[in-house]
């Protein structure tokens, strides 16, 4: 519901999705969802929250960067109140999220199988670990599908399994949960009925490897660990430049070949045979690839990215993630929002990687404090201003701010 052309798209207006989440798959789930313009709402534990609003070192970022657009209901599920104002949150939302373990949610009934009997057109989304089968009760984390998924073996040395920089099994499961309730709600505009919607990271990870299984059934032969695959193509490397930088420079089709030699004056190398392919560059990376670099070695990082701008070849100096504050990029696509966070600083995060029409999605609501929404919801729901009050006085519900540390 777009209400002016210079509105920022807003798809899912109207949309009300109730998640029991936390960590990073559920939390992602939500935020397409919310970013796509649903009223999501994330219902936390009294009286902290989620306690993933607490985690340092590589998890201190989790909650701020996940959360963003979405209210927060913190209340207390243990006791008969609380569970009454979340069954009759439920009963008003198009979509429940969770991320928990195993019959969790039916200890509560707050399962599908529970909740579709009163409301058949929910659509319900449930972020595991494993799909059904043997591996179904087993307890799993990013780490643990990377590591028998396949994916350590291919990102480390061998030998030397290692776990992908970031977490991709999480982020893309949440993101495949997304996909599936976006089809159910298309579907039950036709059928007037929801369903159950299951995602887990380690069927991600099979799917993430998939390249790699194809690649062994079409060849017969096992792929190496990136760190020392043989590349695909003859120049796909990281060089060091005069001014003692680094940076990923490529030459993949034969088209940029011949732009790469005329660029760099390397007529005689375009004439030789043995180079004239792509194949044939493969064969020979041994000895092209150190002359790439020697010819590389005599040019400073700005000259390089000068001449594969000018000649159209893929080139990437090599950035930290903090170097992405000011990536130039992203700062005038509009693809950072500025983000209020925990501490009371503001920072720049980035937001969905698409847009529409042209426009991209914006951020709407700060990562809400705990709590921060629970009056609002409340008297949503038809709570009495005396009522709520006497819920936080009583522990049941948390009536959250903005205090900061």
């Amino acid at each position: 519901m777009i209400e002016s052309n210079d509105a920022p798209p807003i798809p899912l207006a109207g949309i009300r999705v109730v998640e029991f989440v936390h960590m990073v798959m559920g939390p992602t789930c939500g935020l397409v969802l919310a970013d796509l313009g649903a009223e999501v709402i994330k219902v936390e534990p009294t009286p902290d929250g989620d306690n993933t609003r607490r985690l340092t070192g590589s998890g201190a970022g989790f909650f701020v960067n996940f959360n963003r657009n979405k209210k927060s209901l913190a209340v207390d599920v243990k006791t008969p109140e609380g569970i009454a104002i979340v069954t009759r949150l439920v009963a008003t939302a198009d979509v429940v999220t969770e991320n928990f373990r195993p019959g969790a949610m039916a200890k509560l009934g707050l399962d599908y199988e529970t909740l579709k009997l009163e409301h058949p057109r929910l659509v319900y989304a449930s972020h595991k670990g494993f799909l059904d089968g043997p591996y179904e009760e087993r307890t799993a984390l990013d780490e643990v599908v990377q590591m028998m998924g396949g994916l350590a073996y291919m990102t480390g040395l061998p030998g030397r399994p290692l776990r992908a920089g970031t977490s991709v099994n999480d982020i893309m499961g949440g993101m495949f949960a997304a996909i599936g309730v976006l089809a159910a709600l298309l579907e039950r505009k036709e059928t007037g009925r929801g369903k159950l919607v299951r995602s887990a990271l380690f069927e991600n990870c099979a799917f993430l490897v998939s390249q790699h299984m194809a690649a062994y059934a079409m060849t017969g032969k096992a792929l190496p660990p990136m760190s020392i695959r043989v590349s695909a193509w003859g120049i796909y490397d990281v060089f060091e430049t005069k001014d003692d930088q680094q940076i990923f420079f490529s030459v993949v089709t034969d088209t940029q070949w011949t732009a790469f030699c005329n660029a760099v004056g390397w007529q005689s190398k375009f004439a030789d045979p043995q180079l004239k392919t792509n194949p044939l560059r493969v064969a020979a990376r041994p000895t092209l690839v150190p002359q790439v670099q020697d010819l590389l070695r005599t040019m400073t990082a700005a000259e390089i990215i000068a001449l594969a701008d000018r000649a159209g070849l893929p080139y990437a100096p090599i950035a930290k993630p903090e170097d992405l504050f000011e990536d130039p990029h992203l700062n005038a696509s509009g693809g950072l929002a500025d983000t209020l966070l925990p501490t009371g600083k503001h920072a720049k995060l980035p937001i969905l990687p698409l847009d529409l029409d042209g426009k991209r999605l914006t951020k709407r609501l700060d990562p809400p404090a705990a709590g921060e929404q629970s009056r609002e919801i409340l008297a949503g729901l038809g709570y009495a201003a005396a009522e709520i009050d006497r819920l936080a006085a009583a522990g049941i519900v948390r009536l959250g701010d903005r205090q900061t540390t």
